[in-house]
């Protein structure tokens, strides 16, 4: 059974997310939160397996609720519903710690299986995806943030071998595993195992989050 926190200001949208996940035999409600601070507390103390977060909220937005919960390092995953595919608020949330985006007028085929896909530990958005998204937003930080200094080798790649950084590399170049293995010329289950070991020893919580560190750590620059 997956469980769910709903986060949305709206009422009737709320509602509406409740009303399609309970339909479903594998899935349960938790609770529903109208706003960030409330998404913190309710997942500290209920522990879902997804969060499905809105970014625009009062007081505490999404994007920080986000960042709060990912901080924990609990199991809790987000998932994060924005208005356009390629914004600045999917882009922000995913540099805050979410497993993937949706937009809004997602099916709700699509919006269950983004659930299912975040709680089984997958990636909703594409890695190729990512890759646009940082480099179409990246120049918009100020300077120094969310990039590494070059100059200080990043810690999360020091336990890494060089199969290894070089498979990180091409997932930030937004490969699937299938091309990792016929560029690269891997068994497709030989990159599997090489991916979750990188994913354990860089403490990425999934795919897209190795995406953004091989893009931060300058492995991959933008394009």
């Amino acid at each position: 059974m997956t469980t769910v926190l709903i986060a949305d200001d709206q009422p009737l949208q709320r509602f509406g997310f409740r009303m399609l996940l309970e339909s479903q035999d594998d899935m349960t409600v938790l609770g529903e939160a109208s706003n960030g601070s409330e998404a913190i507390r309710m997942t500290s103390e209920l522990h879902p397996d997804v969060v499905l977060m809105d970014i625009r909220m009062p007081g505490l937005d999404g994007i920080e609720a986000t960042r709060r919960i990912a901080a924990t390092g609990d199991r809790t995953r987000v998932l994060i519903l924005t208005t356009f595919d390629l914004d600045e608020y999917a882009y922000a949330g995913l540099r805050a710690g979410a497993s993937g985006f949706l937009v809004k007028d997602a099916r709700p085929e699509e919006l269950l299986s983004g659930i299912r896909s975040v709680a089984s530990g997958d990636a909703v958005v594409a890695p190729s995806l990512t890759r646009r998204l940082l480099d179409a937003y990246a120049r918009h930080l100020p300077a120094g943030e969310g990039t590494a200094d070059v100059s200080r080798p990043d810690a999360r790649l020091s336990t890494l071998t060089e199969r290894e950084r070089e498979i990180l590399t091409v997932i930030g170049k937004g490969w699937t595993n299938t091309e990792i293995a016929t560029r690269l010329h891997l068994a497709e289950s030989t990159v599997k195992t090489h991916v979750g070991r990188i994913l354990a020893k860089t403490g990425s919580r999934d795919r897209i989050q190795a995406v953004i560190l091989a893009y931060d750590t300058k492995l991959v620059e933008p394009s």
